[in-house]
């Protein structure tokens, strides 16, 4: 083949109109992410961008919206279990899974329903 494919660039997951700031809120005061200034040209669009690492999530607006229940982002995480602990004392609800051998992961539903998984690799 002449190409190759070299990494994902970002990943992106819908949200209904408006939901910017709840968004925010959760991405980056619950998750840590930082938000990324999107360019002027994509700003009209309406949603959000952000960053943690050298990996992007773009919140993108979706009329009519609905969630992703099936298809997800899946986050390496260091300190699974602090996580844990964070999203507990911020009432954010998650769901252990032990199918995967190897891995400590759990599932979290975004603010608009969008499934999102999160996992820690045993040694």
């Amino acid at each position: 083949m002449l190409f190759s494919f070299k990494k994902i660039d970002h990943v992106q997951l819908a949200a209904p109109e408006g939901s910017e700031n709840i968004a925010r809120k959760f991405f980056t005061d619950i998750l840590g992410f930082e938000e990324v200034e999107k360019p002027k040209t994509l700003k009209k669009r309406g949603g959000v961008w952000f960053s943690f690492g050298v990996n992007q999530l773009h919140i993108g607006i979706e009329e009519p919206f609905s969630p992703a229940k099936k298809a997800h982002p899946a986050f390496e995480v260091e300190n699974i279990e602090e996580l844990k602990n964070h999203l507990a004392n911020n009432e954010i609800k998650y769901v252990l899974d032990n199918n995967l051998p190897g891995a400590n992961r759990i599932y979290v539903d975004d603010p608009f329903g969008n499934r999102i998984e999160l996992l820690e690799w045993r040694n």
